[in-house]
C-alpha cells in the first residue's frame, strides 16, 4: 500500500467483506480478534464509516481482544478496555456482552486467561484475528522469547516495550504496567485468517524479519509463516528493509490482493 491510510482502508474493507459474505446471525457469529495501538486506529475509523452508512453490522459479531495491562483501572486512559470503547465499540451496533476484552484486574489472573481460551473456543474459534506488531516483531504481548505455541496468559513486558510505551504514560517508564494479559502465539495460529497491520519505517527491520527470514522465536511475528491463510498488510515506509525483488514481487499481485475486497469475490 502506498501508505498507512491505505493500509487502514484496506483492512476495513477486508473486515468488512468477510463479514457480510459470512452472513452472521442469531445463531450463526462471526468472530474477530482485535489489536490496539496506533496501527489500527485508522482501519476502526472506517469500520465506523461503513456501519454508519448502513454498509455494515456488528449485532452478530463477537470479538476478542488481544491484550490488556495488569493492574490499571479499566476507565484509565490507557487501558485497552478504555481504548476499545473510545475509538470502536460504543460507535458501532456490537452486544458490549459479546466484545470480549481481558481483566486485567482479575482477582486470579491465571484463571481469567484460561477462562479467555475456553471463551474463544466456545464461540467456535476465531474467524479472523487482526493484529499489529512492535519494532521488535512481537504480536500483542508475546515478547521476543516467547514460546510459539503460547497461549492465553501474564506476560511480563521487555525493557524494550516499556521503553515504546513510555510516551503514553507521561514519559515515565516507572508507570508503565510491568505485566500485561495476552492471547499466545498459539492463539492467533488457531485462527481461521490472521491479518497482520505494519506501518512507518520504524518496523522496517521487523518486517524483514518476519517475512524474508525463517521463523524464528525472538520474531514472533515470524511465526505467521507457517499459518495457511496471513494476509500481511504494509505501507511503503514498511518496506525499508525489504529486498527490492521481494518488494516487486508482492507488487504484481496487486489485481490478485484486490480481488480480497471486492463484493462480487468470495475469496
Amino acid at each position: 500500500m502506498d501508505n498507512a491510510d491505505k493500509v487502514s482502508e484496506w483492512a476495513a474493507k477486508y473486515v468488512a467483506k468477510r463479514i457480510r459474505h459470512f452472513n452472521p446471525g442469531p445463531d450463526r457469529y462471526f468472530v474477530l480478534g482485535l489489536p490496539t495501538g496506533g496501527t489500527p486506529l485508522g482501519m476502526y475509523e472506517y469500520l465506523i464509516q461503513y456501519y454508519r452508512a448502513g454498509d455494515i453490522s456488528f449485532k452478530y459479531v463477537k470479538t476478542f481482544n488481544m491484550d490488556e495491562y495488569v493492574g490499571i483501572p479499566r476507565d484509565h486512559v490507557e487501558s485497552y478496555h478504555y481504548y476499545m470503547m473510545t475509538n470502536f465499540f460504543t460507535h458501532v451496533d456490537i452486544d458490549p456482552n459479546n466484545a470480549h476484552i481481558l481483566d486485567g484486574n482479575a482477582v486470579d489472573l491465571h484463571a481469567e486467561c484460561m477462562n479467555y481460551e475456553r471463551l474463544i473456543e466456545e464461540a467456535g474459534g476465531v474467524h479472523l484475528f487482526i493484529g499489529g506488531i512492535g519494532p521488535d516483531g512481537h504480536i500483542a504481548f508475546n515478547e521476543p522469547g516467547s514460546s510459539l505455541a503460547s497461549k492465553t496468559r501474564v506476560k511480563t513486558l521487555a525493557r524494550e516495550t516499556l521503553e515504546a510505551n513510555a510516551r503514553f504514560f507521561d514519559n515515565d517508564i516507572e508507570k508503565v504496567p510491568k505485566q500485561a494479559l495476552t492471547v499466545g502465539v498459539g492463539t492467533v495460529m488457531s485462527a481461521e485468517t490472521v491479518m497482520i497491520l505494519i506501518t512507518g519505517s520504524h518496523k522496517a527491520f521487523a518486517l524483514h524479519k518476519a517475512i524474508e527470514e525463517g521463523v524464528n522465536h525472538m520474531w514472533t511475528v515470524s511465526a505467521f509463516q507457517q499459518h495457511p491463510k496471513t494476509i500481511i498488510l504494509c505501507d511503503e515506509d514498511a518496506t525499508l528493509e525489504l529486498k527490492v525483488k521481494t518488494v516487486k514481487y508482492f507488487k504484481a499481485l496487486g489485481a490478485v490482493h484486490e480481488k480480497l475486497i471486492e463484493d462480487n469475490s468470495d475469496s
